[in-house]
């Protein structure tokens, strides 16, 4: 089956109020979001999507459809659509980086090759070691205390064992917030934090200090990215466990991660590994080392949704029972993308069982 030929979409959807985030990288709203409509010549479509935010990634809607039309779909057309590899190595050798584009056009690539084969892409992916039903943790915004206990109370009683709080701003209103979350929720739950690189070492050594009587579970990405050593540094002088997020885009990423002792964990998901085999590279070389994973989240509509349960379901060392992923994006939005939406009811996500990613048509 040849590539043929790509059409390429963005489109913009609000966030529900009650879902807005506010983190390390500012106050987010709504989401606009590419989604790629990718063709062979045996007649079958297959579906991606990129979830952009540009300070955090670097890419923006424009550059991904520019990128998209003009560099990575002329780069791959008549390729042989199964040929996963060679498809990503073609589009890595026009340019480096933009993940989520790389990511949106294989994540198609992936969808093309289930319907194919009737079968679901984590059957392709090795077959499912897992329930296709998976609890997530839920990450808060970095909203003020009064908020934030609220806002912990509901989720408490939606069924979420584990709450993620953005952190990574100002150090004593963070350490505050921290400390009402845990005040709501008690002992018995998972308390994480996640600063999305917004700390300096010094900052993040002080708070997880402050912190130690409000039982920090997990700390992520607490340190600037790129800073290996600063998280080694933070796990060595305070005892934390470490996830590494903001830091790991790709498999050299993750084997600095790992050379140089710096986390306990590694948060992956496709949109930010560049596509579903990158991340199960990651995922594997991770697992050779110890290393858990888990999946991380840029809010996302039920295309890469999908792409990321299939990963979790398919693969061992993704950790999602001992550390929950964040797999709740399109329950976020005021309007879902697909004819066939993701199961999601509170804490829990069902992925679908039909052929390819199992979302059906688009439907915006």
């Amino acid at each position: 089956m040849k590539i043929e030929a790509i059409e390429v979409l963005d489109r913009e959807i609000p966030l529900k109020p009650e879902y807005h985030m506010v983190s390390a990288l500012g106050q987010c709203t709504s989401n606009r979001f590419v989604v790629v409509r990718l063709f062979v010549d045996a007649g079958i479509e297959g579906l991606g999507e990129a979830t952009i935010t540009a300070r955090w990634s670097g890419e923006t809607v424009a550059s991904v459809t520019d990128v998209i039309n003009n560099l990575l779909f002329p780069s791959i057309k008549g390729v042989d659509v199964q040929d996963i590899r060679e498809i990503n190595r073609r589009m890595d050798f026009v340019c480096k980086h933009n993940w989520f584009a790389k990511s949106a056009v294989e994540m198609a690539c992936w969808d093309i090759l289930g319907k194919d084969a009737g079968k679901p892409v984590y059957e392709l992916l090795g077959g499912a070691v897992r329930p296709l039903g998976f609890r997530s943790r839920f990450s808060m915004g970095a909203y003020d205390v009064p908020r934030a206990q609220k806002r912990a109370q509901e989720l408490v009683d939606m069924g979420f064992t584990t709450i993620k709080v953005k952190v990574g701003g100002q150090a004593e209103a963070d350490i505050a917030r921290v400390k009402a979350v845990r005040e709501v929720i008690g002992f018995n739950l998972d308390l994480v934090i996640d600063a999305n690189c917004g700390w300096d070492v010094e900052t993040a050594i002080h708070c997880v200090r402050q912190l130690e009587d409000a039982r920090v579970d997990l700390v992520e990405q607490p340190t600037p990215d790129g800073d290996y050593e600063g998280m080694a540094r933070l796990r060595r002088e305070t005892g934390a466990r470490v996830l590494a997020d903001d830091i790991c885009f790709n498999l050299v990423h993750a084997k600095e991660l790992i050379r140089n002792d710096s986390c306990d964990a590694i948060s992956v998901y496709p949109g930010k590994n560049g596509g579903i085999q990158k991340t199960i590279d990651i995922i594997k070389y991770a697992g050779e080392h110890g290393i858990p994973c888990t999946m991380g989240s840029n809010i996302e509509w039920d295309i890469a949704t999908a792409a990321m349960g299939h990963v979790i379901v398919s693969q061992r060392n993704m950790a999602i029972e001992d550390i929950p992923g964040d797999v709740l994006g399109p329950s976020y939005h005021e309007q879902r993308v697909v004819s066939t939406p993701i199961d999601i009811c509170g804490p829990i996500t069902t992925i679908n069982d039909s052929p390819g990613l199992g979302v059906g048509e688009l439907t915006i």
